[in-house]
């Protein structure tokens, strides 16, 4: 019996090594990934910015995180959404509708508007903007002709990989000929030479507040009826505001998921010359070109 017993033991060790070994190279497994998704980084970067955003009356500017944050690899819309902090819900608990606003007192944006992640939409601020008139397709083609892309790139729905691939499309499907392909893309630019230029073009905002800067980095949207981005949350530290150049796009808001039962659903058309303020990193947020004609954007963060 006893020896019977010490081969019962040996199998049961066995087992149980084997079961370890198992579970090791699961761990193993997991923690490779982690590492390679940068889960960890991208958690703290998004609590330290949550908690600076929620600080009261104090506002750190040029932090090495802002840069960090920008960089990150893209991970999984799941993982963002375990890592994202639960929302405070007077953001939306108020809102019956987007106020179109003019003539903004910038005190009065600050007060209301400029923090509180109330959307908003400001219809009188680019009165002095030669953006307007200047800004198109082909005035982008010809802009970053030789030009590095920029440094991020959103293709949407369509097959471009690049920004280089969409300034190479045919000349009737730029137009938005009929009978060619719809398409909708939107990208950050990174280069100064370039940022210099479209400054030309358009100014800071009148109603942010005096002491807001505006971020260096600017967000161009641009695609024709029907197509736009489809229901989703940024990862970005600030609010920002976003200019309608050209067209006009629709844009549907949905409250963060914990206050579904407290906020609704909000949607609003940005026509040509307004411009929308909306704390994207909080409201799930959708756009569609409802125009005809091309539609052009171009925005940035504000701290």
């Amino acid at each position: 019996m006893t020896g019977t017993t010490r081969i019962e033991d040996k199998s049961v060790d066995s087992s149980k090594r084997k079961s370890y070994e198992s579970v090791e190279r699961d761990l193993s497994s997991i923690i490779k990934k982690i590492e390679e998704l940068n889960i960890l980084t991208r958690a703290i970067v998004l609590l330290r910015a949550n908690t600076r955003r929620k600080s009261i009356g104090i506002r750190i500017r040029g932090l090495v995180w802002r840069k960090v944050l920008r960089c990150l690899v893209e991970f999984p819309i799941i993982t963002q959404k375990i890592f994202r902090p639960p929302e405070d819900c007077s953001i939306c608990w108020d809102v019956q509708n987007i106020e179109k606003i003019s003539n903004v007192d910038p005190v009065y944006f600050e007060e209301r508007y400029a923090y509180s992640g109330k959307p908003v939409v400001i219809m009188d601020a680019m009165t002095n903007w030669t953006a307007t008139k200047i800004f198109s397709y082909s005035f982008f083609k010809s802009l970053y002709e030789g030009e590095q892309a920029g440094c991020q790139f959103f293709p949407y729905k369509t097959e471009f990989r690049s920004l280089l691939d969409v300034f190479n499309m045919s000349k009737s499907r730029s137009l938005l000929e009929a009978g060619t392909k719809p398409w909708y893309v939107g990208w950050s630019n990174c280069d100064g030479k370039i940022g210099t230029v479209l400054r030309q073009h358009y100014q800071r905002p009148y109603f942010l507040p005096p002491t807001a800067e505006s971020e260096k980095t600017d967000w161009i949207f641009m695609g024709s009826h029907g197509y736009g981005a489809p229901m989703h949350v940024d990862d970005v530290e600030h609010p920002s505001w976003q200019a309608q150049i050209r067209g006009e796009k629709q844009w549907i808001l949905q409250p963060p998921r914990e206050c579904h039962y407290t906020c609704k659903q909000l949607e609003v058309v940005v026509r040509t010359g307004e411009i929308i303020v909306l704390d994207t990193n909080r409201w799930y947020h959708q756009t569609k070109i409802v125009s005809e004609d091309m539609s052009i954007t171009i925005g940035a963060e504000y701290d």
